[in-house]
């Protein structure tokens, strides 16, 4: 029976490069330590200052503007450095593409849009008081210091002007806010502060991205290696580096290969990819598999290895949501129903009036895909075909030709939303607010597209229909330790391999060619004849010793 060069080759592979489980066991791991070290914030670390001292922060307060001018007093150039970041602007223009992007512009397909719905949404702005189209986004007292800094755990925010009483009801008998005791807490960002909105993207404990949880406040160096209080305990700016108040890492323009590493001396700050820490070659080559795993580099991110599932550590995340099924009422009045139990015992809505059925998973595989780092959105302003089975709400672009791509993991997001039938475009959908025409108020979505287009002097046909839309998410957090990283035969197998979708390379013990297959089989055959031939020949010649042994 002749053997296929994709068998062969993948058992050669896993012969002599692959570490088995067995061995992956036995890889040293940073010791558990026993009371959990400060958290790393990056190169900032050791302040400085103790503000529980500060006259000027001991109140009374009786607003968080308030607060920030205290603050400012100090921090002379804070408000300037941070009126430049994506966090405050919610705005950034796309150079290579020229396409308007960030929350302030964007339509998504989980609560479909911001813009004119900033009274809800702009909760998680890093300011205070963003209702409409009339925010000031020159006065730096506007900004608020407190969502990033502060420690106690006691600060929360809420909607910047009121909703429908169904909705608002949500945040009514919060305790107050003691501002003078939670400006004296300030400290650099901690996983909790950015947590806050970075966690609850889209409406809900990882709702959004799949790998950002509540469970990282936390964690295990068994759910993230970097974040892990019995571990390295890293704040979420030991990667996100700050520079006057501008992060490194951003979503909207992401280094999928980066080909600099560390750089000299040390850390950049300029990005937050893996190679930066790591450097281009971060397997130690002190065996034949850990050279192989370097040249992987070159074509497969590491995220791709070493985040085998997403949504873990007991959240779930959603999957798919369906608007076609918001507006049902019981007696004139919105519902919801809990449907899904996580890994933490935690119970999930699967339906809410206000905003459809959602599906979730957790502890899954990504889905993979050739990325070049460039996302590529369907704005307000994009055309499509009304006919269309599906449409990218953000697709991402790569190949195996191009030297700027690597295979990455991505989350798939599923939704079904309103759309303009008419006109072949995506709609802004008026959610939030206590007139007639918000959606969470009277469930009549017809009216609130036309208000959520007429708003901002959209075109609108006056017909809506439901639409199909996918979202792809980079994977990058919750990074597994490395004796949990994929093997080869998590790949290098014709069944079930976690890239068998991935197109435009050739993979040994994945793929099969005729002709390859042939050559590969005759190379391994006439290898082993040789050694064989060989074998004899050196049995049964004479030896050249007195005694005519044999070899």
């Amino acid at each position: 029976m002749r053997a296929s060069i994709g068998a062969v080759a993948g058992f050669l592979l896993i012969a002599l490069f692959s570490v088995n489980a067995g061995a992956r066991d036995t890889w040293p791991t940073p010791p558990a330590a026993a009371v959990p070290p400060p958290q790393v914030s990056g190169p900032l670390q050791g302040g400085t200052a103790d503000h529980t001292k500060f006259d000027q922060l001991k109140g009374p307060f009786s607003s968080g503007p308030e607060v920030t001018v205290a603050c400012l007093g100090c921090h002379t150039e804070a408000g300037d450095h941070f009126m430049q970041n994506i966090h405050w602007t919610w705005s950034y223009t796309n150079e290579e593409t020229g396409q308007q992007l960030g929350k302030r512009y964007l339509i998504n397909n989980f609560c479909t849009n911001s813009r004119g719905n900033e009274g809800m949404c702009a909760q998680c702005h890093a300011g205070y008081g963003w209702k409409d189209e009339s925010f000031d986004f020159t006065d730096e007292t506007n900004i608020d210091c407190l969502v990033c800094h502060e420690t106690t755990g006691t600060y929360y925010k809420t909607p910047n002007n009121a909703g429908n009483a169904a909705c608002s009801v949500m945040f009514e008998g919060k305790p107050p806010i003691d501002l003078a005791a939670v400006a004296q807490s300030v400290t650099l960002p901690q996983r909790a502060n950015c947590g806050a909105c970075h966690f609850n993207g889209g409406g809900g404990d990882n709702v959004k991205h799949g790998d950002l949880s509540s469970a990282l406040k936390s964690p295990p160096r068994t759910l993230d290696v970097h974040m892990g209080v019995d571990g390295l305990n890293f704040a979420c700016t030991a990667c996100h580096i700050t520079n006057r108040h501008v992060w490194a890492g951003s979503r909207y323009q992401v280094v999928s290969k980066d080909t600099e590493g560390t750089g000299k001396p040390g850390q950049r700050s300029d990005v937050a990819t893996c190679e930066s820490c790591h450097g281009l070659s971060p397997h130690p080559v002190d065996s034949l598999a850990g050279f192989k795993l370097n040249d992987h580099v070159q074509s497969i991110a590491c995220q791709t290895c070493h985040i085998p599932e997403i949504a873990r550590g007991g959240v779930a995340t959603v999957v798919d949501w369906d608007w076609r099924t918001a507006g049902k009422t019981k007696d004139g009045e919105g519902y919801h129903e809990e449907g899904y139990i996580q890994g933490n015992g935690n119970h999930r809505y699967t339906y809410k009036s206000i905003k459809g059925n959602f599906t979730y998973d957790e502890e899954f595989p990504p889905a993979y895909g050739w990325f070049d780092g460039q996302m590529l959105y369907t704005t307000i302003d994009t055309q499509f075909d009304p006919q269309a089975e599906s449409i990218e709400i953000n697709g991402f672009t790569g190949s195996r030709e191009d030297p700027k791509s690597r295979i990455w993991p991505f989350k798939r997001m599923h939704t079904w939303q309103p759309y303009d039938k008419g006109n072949g475009t995506l709609v802004y959908a008026h959610l939030w607010g206590e007139d007639d025409a918000a959606y969470w108020g009277n469930y009549d979505m017809g009216k609130s597209i036309a208000k959520g287009m007429a708003d901002f002097g959209l075109p609108y046909s006056g017909e809506f229909g439901f639409i199909q839309t996918i979202s792809w998410w980079p994977i990058t957090h919750m990074v597994a330790p490395k004796e949990q990283a994929l093997g080869c035969g998590d790949c290098h197998t014709p069944q079930d391999s976690r890239l068998q979708f991935v197109e435009g390379v050739y993979m040994p013990g994945r793929d099969h060619n005729r002709w390859l297959d042939i050559i590969g089989t005759l190379l391994v055959a006439g290898t082993l004849g040789g050694i064989l031939i060989h074998g004899l020949v050196r049995f049964f010649s004479p030896s050249h010793g007195s005694k005519g042994e044999h070899h």
